[in-house]
């Protein structure tokens, strides 16, 4: 049977290049990158070496890379870290509803230890309005938190207008992008963004390595105490062999991002015009202003983990949302916060491209998946449309 991977914003597979700069960190170069003869020196010029090539790949200096076990553990780090270190000039801090779990439930966190958080609403495709930022800001707001690229619906937000608002008052800016740094250009300077978080895995490198950016000069409180590893900020052996490898990866992605992005853009595109001929499907997300390799849609009358389980008995291999959430059988938040009713969040579904995919993959998801619709809706019992009057105003309204 064909195998079709479609669910590159999950995971991707480690590029070859990257596993081979890894391996002699697995083998032979095994020393702690603190211990003081050869082979914890070789461990620390690979470490710096890697930072170096995460920092090029978004304009940064060196010194301002901290390693982290993920892109999660970055974004905790930076919203907790940040917060707590500077509650001292205020405790309120801005999320919008469009955030991953980890700025989600740490806002959570800092709201039980006595932080006020405000969670910003956002228009129909996702996205974040700058003058919302703006009234949201009080005299006690530290802290502003806004995704850069929406894993689930693939729109990009507009970071450098917020980052703007942010800096005019003088208030720290992060921006989780995780699923963007590696597949579009990033420029932390051009953003104008305080710290920003990133995760190997999504550009081809390896799982269990991330990173935050922090600018110069900032002062974070760690979440893990310990030794003086990365500059005290973050203790715990250094993971060198991850950390080789994210740095290999960085600098493939930052070398071929033109071509990769010309490589799916195109057949982005053509999944989406092909789909949306299937009656009662939707696209989800910003229709121009989203990630190059990211087709979103909700189904109406069925259910997004149907559908995958009959994609993946086809050999097709998607999503319904976040991996993070995958199994939590509920409609998305995100999806709910823009303003698409639960039952037709229900049936979300995301097939994201990479580097493999092919034209042919694409033929054969846009044959089969109109046909499992069809069979699901046949099952459905609510294959002939609704029961509810509110939903039909939804549905007349999105036909």
């Amino acid at each position: 049977m064909r195998k079709v991977y479609l669910d590159h914003v999950a995971t991707n597979p480690l590029h070859p290049e990257a596993l081979e700069a890894m391996l002699p960190y697995l083998k032979e170069n095994f020393g702690n990158p603190l211990s003081i003869y050869e082979l914890g020196l070789k461990a620390r010029e690979a470490i710096e070496d890697a930072r170096g090539k995460v920092a090029a790949l978004i304009n940064a200096n060196p010194q301002e890379i901290i390693f982290t076990s993920s892109g999660a553990e970055a974004n905790n780090f930076a919203l907790r870290g940040i917060a707590i270190a500077h509650q001292n000039k205020g405790n309120h801090i801005i999320v919008s509803r469009m955030e991953h779990h980890s700025i989600l439930n740490s806002a959570r966190f800092l709201e039980k230890s006595g932080f006020a958080v405000t969670y910003l609403p956002v228009d129909k495709y996702g996205t974040v309005n700058p003058e919302a930022v703006k009234k949201a800001i009080t005299k006690e707001t530290t802290l502003i938190s806004i995704i850069h690229a929406s894993p689930e619906v693939g729109t990009i937000e507009p970071i450098a207008d917020i980052a703007r608002v942010a800096k005019d008052r003088g208030i720290f800016f992060h921006t989780d992008a995780v699923a963007s740094t590696g597949n579009i250009p990033i420029d932390v300077n051009a953003l104008g963004v305080d710290l920003l978080s990133m995760a190997a895995h999504q550009f081809y490198g390896p799982k269990g390595a991330g990173a935050l950016y922090m600018k110069e000069g900032i002062r974070i409180t760690p979440l893990i105490y310990g030794g003086i590893q990365e500059g005290g900020r973050r203790a715990g052996t250094e993971n060198v062999p991850s950390i080789v490898g994210m740095g290999k990866a960085a600098e493939l992605a930052r070398k071929d991002m033109d071509r990769r992005i010309s490589h799916i853009k195109p057949m982005r595109d053509r999944i989406i015009k092909e789909l949306l001929k299937t009656d009662h499907i939707y696209l989800t997300g910003h229709p121009e202003n989203r990630l190059p390799g990211h087709a979103s849609f909700a189904v109406e009358y069925i259910e997004g983990e149907s559908m995958l389980l009959l994609l993946a008995g086809k050999g097709i291999y998607a999503a319904s949302g976040s991996a993070c959430t995958s199994k939590a059988l509920k409609a998305s938040p995100v999806l709910l916060s823009m303003g698409i009713p639960s039952n037709i969040a229900q049936g979300s579904v995301v097939f994201t491209l990479g580097e493999g995919t092919t034209e042919a993959d694409v033929d054969y998801l846009i044959e089969t998946l109109p046909q499992i619709i069809t069979r699901l809706r046949e099952i459905s019992p609510y294959g002939k449309g609704w029961d509810h009057p509110e939903d039909l105003l939804m549905q007349k309204e999105r036909t």
